[in-house]
């Protein structure tokens, strides 16, 4: 059964930086295109960036040049460079296999990033 856990979030104060990673069991993450999503209240889960088997990046319009994603095939991890922080940038992180543009069931607990002014 895949497993995601994630780590790495924190508070930080705006202009600050953080790199999140995500462990990934059950699935070699060289066969699958792998995405961070954040949930912020309110709001439906977004995919922010994403990479794809042959290591291809996506970014949503708004994070291109401050996040960066990226994967370890040999440690089955990914992780996400977030920085520049800024208040808006404050949700639960999560990271996921990509299926038709969105995460498979189980998702992962996730990952708390805050930012604050």
């Amino acid at each position: 059964q895949v497993r995601l856990v994630e780590s790495g979030g924190g508070t930080v104060r705006t202009g600050g930086s953080l790199r999140l990673s995500c462990a990934v069991s059950g699935v070699s993450i060289s066969r699958w295109n792998i995405g961070w999503f954040r949930q912020t209240p309110g709001k439906q889960r977004e995919l922010v960036a994403s990479i794809s088997t042959t290591n291809t990046l996506y970014y949503e319009n708004s994070e291109t040049g401050r996040f960066t994603i990226s994967k370890d095939n040999a440690k089955n991890s990914v992780f996400l460079q977030i920085n520049s922080l800024k208040p808006a940038d404050t949700g639960l992180y999560y990271c996921n296999l990509l299926r038709f543009g969105d995460g498979i069931e189980p998702w992962g607990q996730g990952t708390q990033v805050t930012v604050s002014s």
